[in-house]
């Protein structure tokens, strides 16, 4: 049970916010929120009870009759005057961002332009929501059919982007007739206060969207209760596996999306410069704390020698800094746990057998900022059962490393990949960095599994999400 923290007198409280305004918590339990770029504690946000929670709920569900009524036409005003307002306020909410996960301003505008992308797709919820009719299916009988809302639905979103993945759940959900009830990331909670303030600032009525903070106790009184009809999760394996499982359990419809890491497969014909800029961009990115991050290579054949020397040399020109400097191009980790933990694998992976190429404790902010730094990391010779690997592409424990580990593959056929499946089998998707499209599809086919980017040009590892489609992936946690 976390007890309340004991935050300086200048930490801010981060209060819920239900029916329409701020809502100070009662349960004398809170976490403490950290700018990752100095260390200090600049929040305390209130962790909910299950009373608490039901008070947000009633307030969606007392909202619910008159969204639901309110005409797609008058809804979809709406969302061009909250895709307005956001827009405008844009930087505002990157600001956010920077100041509690750590990422640099660049990536927090690029975080916030993409969920602005599904507000947009929103828009023409009138079209979205047209239903089907099929007459004389039968003799005498038409067929046709509606789409409606569920009701109070509820979303559980993940720190890492900690504004997009709540876009992607409440405006669809919103736009559709739904009243929401979002359980932000206690590491990060503000950017969802300040969404709801401008939700309310654009027209939205009260109870149509609320924000509960907390942990586990919130998590559980969500999943328990009946008046919520449906919820939808994004973070690691297992948290996801108790959703689901907990959520059917009650009845609920659940989408709960387990964590990620990415597997690049360069084969012996790879154009290596294009490679490693691939690489670079795709590992150190966000400090790769994102589920779409390369974590791993795995280099084919000879391949691996000279990949590993042209990802070396292009690490000293990444600028390692607080994400609020506009020089920086990789901010701290969320938090001081996760570096520690990152840092850890540059100790066990020599024990171990790995070989350290570049070691991100050598960076001066590592030793001498209180921030939660660690520079850029490269560790070679990694096998399927290190702990390097394992924790990260096995797990799915939400600890991401900023190490991009490099399995060398002793063949350099191309049909010997078939018989390596079984050692990438944890992986959630693979970049193939083949120039020629045959040996990828090949690759493709034979790995039979995961999501594959078949890549003749460079390609960012967070793959752009279309607002109109999934983002799911074949993996072991349940959709």
């Amino acid at each position: 049970m976390t007890e309340t923290v004991e935050a300086p007198a200048a930490v801010k409280p981060i209060n819920h916010w239900i029916s329409g305004g701020p809502y100070a918590g009662q349960s004398g339990r809170s976490g403490a929120v950290f700018n990752p770029a100095t260390g200090e504690q600049s929040g305390a946000v209130d962790f909910a009870t299950a009373e608490e929670v039901d008070r947000a709920v009633q307030a969606a569900k007392q909202a619910l009759p008159a969204w639901r009524a309110l005409s797609l036409a008058k809804r979809a005003e709406l969302f061009f005057a909250i895709r307005e307002l956001f827009h405008a306020k844009r930087e505002e909410l990157a600001k956010h961002l920077t100041r509690e996960h750590g990422k640099v301003l660049s990536d927090a505008l690029g975080e916030v332009t993409r969920g602005l992308e599904v507000i947009e797709f929103c828009c023409g919820i009138p079209h979205l929501l047209k239903g089907g009719m099929s007459e004389q299916a039968s003799t005498g009988v038409d067929v046709y059919s509606i789409r409606q809302p569920l009701g109070v639905v509820a979303g559980i979103t993940p720190f890492n982007f900690p504004a997009m993945v709540p876009m992607w759940m409440w405006a669809p959900a919103l736009a559709c007739g739904n009243t929401f009830v979002l359980k932000p990331s206690e590491k990060d909670p503000s950017a969802s206060f300040y969404t709801a303030e401008l939700l309310k600032e654009a027209g939205v009525p009260d109870g149509v969207f609320n924000v509960i903070n907390g942990d586990k106790v919130a998590v559980d009184a969500i999943l328990a209760h009946p008046d919520i009809a449906a919820v939808s999760f994004v973070g690691s394996t297992p948290i996801a596996r108790y959703i689901y499982e907990t959520g059917t359990k009650a009845g609920k419809r659940v989408q709960a999306l387990g964590g990620a890491k990415n597997h690049m497969i360069v084969l012996p014909d790879a154009d290596i410069e294009m490679a490693a800029d691939a690489a670079v961009s795709a590992g150190y990115g966000s400090a790769g704390e994102r589920c779409m991050a390369i974590a791993t290579i795995v280099a084919v054949g000879d391949v691996a020698d000279p990949l590993v020397e042209a990802i070396k040399t292009r690490l000293p020109k990444i600028t390692v800094g607080p994400g609020s400097d506009p020089a920086s191009e990789m901010g701290p980790l969320v938090t001081k746990q996760h570096r520690d933990k990152v840092a850890s694998y540059l100790d066990s992976g020599p024990v171990q057998g790995a070989t350290v190429v570049t070691d991100g404790r050598d960076h001066p902010l590592y030793d001498e900022s209180d921030g939660f730094f660690l520079g850029v990391s490269l560790i070679d010779n990694v096998t399927p059962e290190m702990d390097n690997y394992r924790e990260a592409a096995l797990r799915k424990e939400r600890f991401y490393r900023r190490a991009i580990g490099q399995v060398a593959n002793p063949s350099a056929e191309n049909r010997q990949y078939a018989r390596e499946k079984q050692d990438l089998r944890h992986a959630a998707g693979h970049e193939v960095q083949p120039p020629h499209e045959f040996c990828g599809r090949q690759v493709r086919q034979r790995l039979g599994q995961g999501r594959h980017e078949t890549l003749g040009d460079l390609r960012d590892a967070l793959t752009e999400k279309a607002p109109q489609k999934p983002f799911g992936r074949r993996q072991d946690a349940p959709h």
